[in-house]
């Protein structure tokens, strides 16, 4: 059994101002998940695909340590100088990098981790340390968070030209309650004329440096005051080169199924590519999003935690592979589990790589006939040593549980009262509103 089926697509690749990705798959920028390691753990299976087809045994996966122990020393050396320096020039970027970037981005598009605008511009030490990149990234991306136009065509200008960023995406579908009572994230498109302002900015800021600028967002605040047309509209008037919309409100949170019928209304609604997302849990979803909505191309969640070989599944079935990649048995995962440590390590040392790590255990053994001493431990790990006595327990031959297949991963919870400021709904236009607090505390998406 499968996770891909290979369906025709409508389009080979996703273009976004000059910018080419194929197949059309961007990983969804997620707090304490989305980082240099992992990002680049998903890229390396987005690229595996074509690897194993020219060469590698059904048995492998494209998943095999041994693929990963071949880049260690290379990255290890990379990853070290970039760790201890800063940006442009210093950080391993340099001026050089934004003149080398390739507009082609293969295998799909990875978005850093959520920033502040704020943050950025006022030079914050964690949204520093979150903007670190891969040498490998060919194409850096990263989601920026802000609520004021100057601030946000600022932080724009600061990706653009000194972190040598190539694509920028502005999160407007943040649902936390912190947030959304400041009027920030997902109730922030009920204000039409700042929606239009802060996207204005970006666009400009980013325009020199040919960098497409993106939004996302959800339906709306809830099922009475839904406003993804709206900012689908405002979106391409401000020069955005895509919309991608998370297809629940900011009330359902995570919970119910994603309202796919309002992808495929985005995308007759306006006339820029739209980008689907909310419940792709299969290679086979995607695939079926694109076909069944219209959509120019997906965007992937909690549907990696703990997958990351699913971009190999997307770039297979996107590719329409007739013979898709097989399910990877628990030793194929346990090999995954040690190259994210190492990844993690090479970043920001062994014990905090280690302590990073433990909270995508669960994620990874999902389903899998693991005791709970072994899950214990596992989630308690501290050395790469101790890390592989404990994977060498586990049962490598074991397949993967079919069970899981479909299965929605992560928080999901139940549908809540979204908290607002005094009489928001009131007025639909929003200049002038000082939503400053609407950015402390904000450290992801």
């Amino acid at each position: 059994m499968t996770v891909v089926v290979a369906l025709p697509r409508p389009s080979a690749s996703l273009q976004l101002g000059s910018l080419t990705v194929d197949p059309p798959v961007v990983l969804a920028p997620m707090a304490g998940v989305t980082n240099a390691a992992f990002r680049t753990l998903c890229r390396e299976q987005g690229a595996a695909r074509g690897a194993s087809e020219r060469s590698g045994p059904r048995g492998t996966s494209g998943l095999g340590s041994e693929r990963g122990a071949e880049r260690d020393h290379e990255q290890g050396a990379a990853r070290g100088a970039s760790e201890r320096s800063g940006p442009r020039g210093t950080s391993g970027l340099g001026s050089e990098r934004g003149a080398e970037r390739d507009p082609k981005q293969g295998s799909g598009l990875y978005v850093c981790e959520m920033i502040t605008s704020r943050g950025l511009v006022e030079k914050d030490e964690t949204t520093q340390r979150m903007l670190v990149f891969d040498p490998g990234e060919a194409v850096r991306s990263v989601q920026l968070y802000g609520v004021d136009p100057v601030y946000v065509g600022e932080a724009t200008r600061i990706l653009c030209g000194e972190y040598g960023v190539a694509h920028v995406d502005l999160n407007f579908g943040c649902p936390v309650p912190k947030v959304t009572r400041r009027g920030g994230g997902a109730v922030l498109p009920w204000k039409r004329a700042l929606l239009d302002a802060i996207l204005r900015s970006a666009v400009s800021a980013a325009e020199p440096y040919g960098v497409p600028v993106t939004m996302k967002t959800r339906k709306g605040i809830d099922d009475d005051h839904l406003t993804f047309l709206e900012a689908g509209r405002i979106a391409e008037d401000a020069g955005c080169a895509a919309i991608a919309l998370h297809a629940r409100t900011a009330a359902q949170h995570y919970s119910g199924v994603a309202d796919w019928p309002a992808i495929a209304e985005l995308a007759a609604h306006v006339g820029i590519p739209v980008l689907g997302n909310g419940d792709i849990w299969e290679a086979a979803d995607a695939v079926r999003m694109v076909r069944e909505t219209g959509c120019a191309g997906v965007v992937v969640g909690r549907g990696c935690l703990g997958r990351p070989w699913l971009f190999r599944d997307l770039a297979a079935a996107f590719g329409e592979v007739a013979d898709p990649p097989p399910l990877p048995t628990l030793g194929e995962v346990a090999a995954m589990m040690r190259r994210h440590v190492e990844l993690l390590a090479g970043y920001i040392g062994e014990d905090r790589g280690c302590r990073e790590f433990r909270k995508h255990v669960a994620w990874y053994l999902k389903g899998f006939a693991v005791g709970s001493r072994t899950r214990a431990a596992l989630a308690l790990v501290s050395t790469l040593a101790e890390l592989d006595e404990l994977l060498a327990e586990l049962d490598a031959g074991q397949p993967f549980p079919v069970g899981e297949l479909g299965q929605p991963r992560g928080r999901q919870g139940s549908p809540r009262h979204v908290t607002m400021p005094a009489g928001w709904l009131d007025d639909r236009d929003g200049l002038g509103q000082d939503l400053a607090a609407a950015e402390l505390g904000v450290s992801g998406g």
